[in-house]
C-alpha cells in the first residue's frame, strides 16, 4: 500500500530542541514538506544545558556546520571529558575522559592487563593511559590527527562547551534558509480529531489556526501537547535519582581556559562547571529533602571562580520520562519527552538520538502504530541505560559526611544496575547492550574513579609474561606522555582558530 508523504510538520516550542529538530529536518527533508516552528517571546526556554558529549560532531557534520564557524558563533570552548570531585570520598578526583583508554591486544581488553598490575601496585594510575585525561589535566588541546596511523593524536575524542540559547538562534538561521517558518504566539487551544484523538491544530492567542500532520511537542517540562493535551502519563525515577531543583548563574571567567566541565559534590548534591569563550556556566543540582533553596544558593555563589552575572534562577524538575515519547501524531523532544539531571551531559544527546530516531520512523499519512511502538520501545531502552550510568555516581559513593550521600549509597537499584556492577566486582569484566550509549571505557573510569573493588581479572591476561606485559603498559603510557607534550594550550589552540567576537 502506498502511503504517501506528510505535508506539514508543526514544532511547538524553539529553544534548543525546538531548533536541533527544524534544522535536522528541513535537511533532511529537502523542502518537500513544510516545516513551523511555534514559539512565544513570553516563555523563557531552559536553556542551561551548555556541555555535550562527542556524538555532537556527527549532528553538525550532517548539517554540514563548519565546527571553527560553530563555537566562534556560540562562543564555545572543547571538552575532552568530566572532572568529578567529592564523589567518592572527600578530596577524591577522577576524570570520564572521551575517547580510548590504552591500546587493546587481541586477547583481551587493556584495563584487564591493567586490573592485574594495579592489583601489584606496578602500574601508573588509569587517567595516564588516556590521552584526552592527560591532555585535559595539561589545558592541552587540538582535535585527533587521521593522518597519523597508530598515534595516540588519532585518538583524540572530543566534545564542545556551548551557549545553548546562542545555539538555538544559530539554528534558527540555518533552518530558516532552508525554509523553516518561525510564527511568534502563545498558544491557547489545541483542537483534537473526534475520530482518534489524533491533534488537529493549534490555536494561537491572536485566533491563528495552524494546522499539522506531524506535530513535534518542544515545549520543555510542561509538555503542552504530549502530557496536558493528550495525558500520556510519566514514569517518576525519583527514588532512584532524588534531586528535584537546580540554581543556575553564570559568572565571569577565570584565567585558565579548561577543555573539560566540572562536577563537585556538595552536601546534598553538585555543582556543574561549563568554561565559555565569554563566561563559566554554574549551576547547583540538589534534593530539597537534604537541602533548603537558601542553603543550596549560598552553596553555588560561595564556590564561583568569579563574579556572578545575574541572580542564580531556579529550575524544578522531577527526574524521569513520558510513559510515550511518542503518542498518535505527537512526538516529544527534548524536556517534553523526559530529564536526566545534566551529570554526563546527556540532555543535548536525547535531542540529538530523538531527530535521529524520527527520521528513522518518519511517517506517512497514514501512522504506522507498530512503528510508534518500536519509536517507544528504542527511547525507553536509551532512557534507562542513561539513567542507570547516573545512578552508579551515586550509589558507589563513600561519603559519611551527610545524610543525602548516605542514603544514596544504600538505596536499592535496577537490576539492569546491579547486574553490570557485579559482574565488575567479580572480574573487572565490563559489558555493554545492545550499543548503549555508554561504553565499556565509560564505565571503567566511574567504576575505577569511584573506588569500586575488584576481585579478579581476566584469566587470559597470564598469557603473557608479566615483564611482557609490564613493558607494554609502560610504552603506552611514555607514548601518551609524549603526545601531550607536542599538544597547544587549549585557550591558544581557540585564540588561533576559533575565537568569537567580543
Amino acid at each position: 500500500m502506498n502511503n504517501p508523504l506528510i505535508q506539514d510538520v508543526v514544532i511547538v516550542g524553539g529553544g534548543t530542541s525546538g531548533w536541533m529538530t527544524a534544522a535536522a529536518l528541513a535537511r533532511t527533508l529537502q523542502g518537500q514538506v513544510k516545516i513551523r516552528v511555534v514559539e512565544s517571546d513570553e516563555i523563557g526556554i531552559v536553556g542551561v544545558g551548555e556541555a555535550t558529549i562527542p556524538m555532537i560532531q556527527r549532528f553538525n557534520h550532517v548539517l554540514g556546520i563548519d565546527e571553527n564557524e560553530f563555537l566562534r558563533e556560540t562562543q564555545g570552548t572543547f571538552k575532552l571529558g568530566i572532572e568529578f570531585v567529592n564523589w567518592g570520598k572527600l578530596g577524591d578526583r577522577y576524570m570520564h575522559g572521551f575517547g580510548t583508554i590504552g591500546q587493546d591486544t587481541y586477547t583481551v581488553r587493556f584495563d584487564q592487563y591493567w586490573q592485574k598490575f594495579r592489583q601489584q601496585g606496578k602500574v601508573a594510575p588509569l587517567e595516564e593511559y588516556s590521552i584526552t585525561r592527560m591532555a585535559a589535566k595539561a589545558n592541552k588541546f587540538m582535535p585527533a590527527n587521521h593522518e597519523v596511523e597508530n598515534s595516540p593524536l588519532n585518538q583524540i575524542a572530543h566534545a564542545y562547551h556551548f551557549d545553548a540559547s546562542l545555539y538555538a538562534k544559530y539554528l534558527r538561521k540555518y533552518a530558516e534558509k532552508l525554509g523553516v517558518v518561525r510564527t511568534e504566539g502563545k498558544i491557547t487551544q489545541v483542537k483534537q480529531r473526534d475520530t482518534d484523538g489524533f491533534i488537529e491544530s493549534i490555536v494561537l492567542e491572536n485566533g491563528e489556526v495552524i494546522a499539522g500532520e506531524l506535530f513535534i511537542d518542544c515545549s520543555g517540562f510542561r509538555g503542552l501537547l504530549i502530557e496536558q493535551t493528550l495525558k500520556t502519563g510519566y514514569e517518576d525515577w525519583t527514588h532512584f535519582l532524588p534531586c528535584d531543583r537546580a540554581l543556575a548563574v553564570p559568572c565571569e571567567s577565570a584565567p585558565v581556559l579548561t577543555p573539560y566541565t566540572r562536577s563537585t559534590a556538595h552536601k546534598a548534591g553538585w555543582q556543574w562547571r561549563i568554561p565559555l569563550q565569554h563566561r563559566i556556566g554554574n549551576g547547583h543540582v540538589f534534593c530539597s529533602q537534604f537541602t533548603s533553596e537558601d542553603e543550596a544558593a549560598a552553596s553555588l555563589l560561595a564556590n564561583l571562580d568569579g563574579k556572578p552575572l545575574a541572580e542564580p534562577r531556579l529550575l524544578k524538575f522531577t527526574t524521569g520520562m513520558r510513559k510515550q515519547c511518542w503518542n498518535k501524531n505527537v512526538v516529544a523532544i527534548g524536556l517534553a519527552s523526559g530529564f536526566l539531571e545534566p551529570l554526563e551531559s546527556t540532555s543535548i544527546h536525547l535531542i540529538q538520538t530523538a531527530i535521529a530516531r524520527l527520521i528513522s520512523f518518519f511517517p506517512g499519512k497514514v501512522f504506522n502504530q507498530v512503528d510508534i511502538s518500536e519509536y517507544n520501545r528504542q527511547s525507553k531502552f536509551e532512557y534507562e541505560r542513561i539513567r542507570d550510568f547516573v545512578i552508579l555516581h551515586y550509589k558507589l559513593n563513600q561519603r559519611e559526611d551527610a545524610p543525602f550521600w548516605k542514603n544514596c549509597a544504600e538505596m536499592a537499584v535496577p537490576e539492569s544496575l546491579m547486574h553490570k556492577m557485579e559482574m565488575y566486582r567479580a572480574s573487572g569484566r565490563l559489558l555493554r547492550v545492545d550499543d548503549e550509549l555508554f561504553a565499556e571505557v565509560g564505565w571503567l573510569q566511574v567504576l575505577e574513579g569511584q573506588n569500586m573493588p575488584v576481585e579478579s581479572f581476566h584469566s587470559l591476561v597470564n598469557l603473557q609474561t608479566e615483564a611482557d606485559t609490564l613493558e607494554y603498559l609502560e610504552s603506552v603510557r611514555e607514548v601518551i606522555a609524549k603526545c601531550v607534550k607536542v599538544m597547544p594550550d587549549h585557550a591558544a589552540y581557540i585564540a588561533q582558530h576559533c575565537a568569537a567576537m567580543r
